[in-house]
């Protein structure tokens, strides 16, 4: 993109259930993830803001979802899930979680994309596959981030990209993946194509 229509993205409320959501309508783009994955990295990355989504040390601070709308409208949002997978959460926080985010995925009508972000390192874990699957099922499109591409030798990564999109054709067919970095700042301008796409905010 030649001009970047997420720097407009602003924090407007966090939700600790469904119906506490702006009204569902317009169009929003979910991002889901493992809590260690680099999920708000990515979102920071993507939108050109240092800290519009709460990076921590401590994984698991995403504990709500927080509703970023793009420019004045408030009609396309990039919706940040809860992170999940992470050990020391308490399991009743756990299981709320996942039935908060199993609950969005199925009845959000505005809901139009999922974007799935995954350490390169280690994709496609069991909690991804459901991601998917939940996705796949509700007739939603998806969209893998394998972030930290850095961290991978350049063969390597292209071979962890080419094993991901073999598996997603199983999976969840149509959906798509990318090499992502947030500290090398690669991958940026394919992932805010598809997303753009997806919200109708164009590519350039």
């Amino acid at each position: 993109m030649s001009s970047n229509p997420f720097r407009q993205a602003r924090f407007l409320t966090s939700a600790h259930r469904i119906d506490q959501l702006p009204r569902d309508e317009g169009v929003e783009v979910a991002f889901a993830g493992r809590s260690n994955a680099g999920k708000s990295s990515a979102l920071n990355a993507i939108c050109d803001q240092q800290s519009l989504a709460r990076t921590s040390k401590t994984p698991g601070r995403t504990q709500l979802l927080n509703v970023f709308p793009i420019g004045e409208d408030g009609q396309a949002r990039l919706i940040d899930l809860p992170g999940y997978g992470y050990a020391k959460v308490p399991e009743a926080m756990r299981d709320h979680w996942r039935g908060v985010i199993d609950a969005y995925l199925r009845t959000r009508r505005s809901l139009c994309g999922l974007v799935l972000v995954m350490d390169a390192r280690h994709p496609l874990k069991d909690f991804d596959r459901q991601m998917l699957g939940f996705a796949a099922a509700s007739g939603r499109e998806s969209h893998c981030l394998l972030t930290k591409a850095d961290k991978l030798s350049r063969g390597e990564a292209a071979r962890t990209l080419q094993q991901v999109r073999k598996e997603l054709d199983l999976l969840a067919h149509g959906a798509t993946a990318q090499l992502f970095s947030s500290l090398a700042r690669s991958g940026l301008d394919e992932a805010r194509t598809r997303v753009g796409d997806w919200l109708g905010l164009g590519s350039g």
